[in-house]
């Protein structure tokens, strides 16, 4: 039943990115896991479908209240898979004083510091915030963008800059992914948001140049971590530029 390369790519990616209970297909091999990179973006439309889905069937409630169930729906269906990897960045870019070893040492340490802590408060302040300004006045569409536009961002980064741990989790994935299917999705991505929101697009580019350039100044690329901390920052970026303006 999922023999076809794509379904078994698109159900990987629904596994990887979302606690959305699914069939069983077995573990995913290296071609599965680079073209179920390719579907970031559409997992993110899925999980920004859900979001607004729940703020429309509350749309006659307090948007304070729908705002919070709204941000611990969007935690809860992506297992904090992200936010993980923004606590992790926090604590090893405060902690590593610069030191690429110490850095690394400290990313894969499981262990939850004060400024993984602070980061996660941080981000989760700055979207319900948003989401709030943004639900207040039915922009509904700005909101499902968030999550699409974060994911189509991993694709960036993976097309962009080297992976620099090569047993991590996204080698496999950045060694045979499709890098011309990753930027049309990316470049769609854009356009449409660009529809609804200029200044949110180059908010959230000059973010990802921003934390890329912060990747390779100290650790000489990316890793799993950092790609998740950038979807986390480049969402709320989005949310932030589009309520502010």
């Amino acid at each position: 039943m999922f023999k076809q390369p794509h379904i078994r790519a698109f159900l990987f990616a629904i596994q990887f990115l979302t606690r959305i209970p699914i069939p069983v297909i077995g573990a995913p091999n290296a071609n599965d896991q680079s073209r179920a990179a390719l579907y970031y973006p559409a997992i993110g439309l899925l999980i920004g479908v859900l979001m607004i889905s729940i703020a429309s069937l509350l749309v006659h409630s307090e948007p304070l209240l729908v705002s919070a169930i709204v941000v611990v729906f969007w935690v809860a269906i992506t297992g904090a898979l992200h936010i993980d990897g923004l606590a992790d960045s926090a604590d090893a870019w405060l902690g590593g004083t610069g030191d690429v070893n110490k850095t690394h040492a400290i990313l894969k340490d499981p262990l939850l510091g004060a400024a993984g802590s602070t980061a996660i408060a941080c981000i989760l302040i700055i979207k319900y915030s948003a989401l709030y300004a943004l639900i207040k006045h039915n922009n509904y569409m700005i909101i499902m963008l968030a999550p699409i536009i974060g994911r189509a961002m991993i694709l960036l980064l993976f097309c962009s800059t080297d992976y620099v741990r090569k047993q991590g989790l996204a080698a496999a994935v950045i060694e045979g992914l499709n890098g011309r299917a990753a930027l049309v999705g990316l470049i769609i991505t854009l356009l449409v948001a660009v529809w609804f929101s200029f200044i949110g697009v180059i908010v959230v580019l000059l973010v990802f140049l921003a934390l890329r350039n912060m990747m390779i100044k100290r650790l000489g690329g990316c890793t799993g971590d950092t790609a998740g901390a950038s979807v986390e920052i480049t969402e709320a970026g989005w949310l932030l530029a589009a309520a502010l303006i």
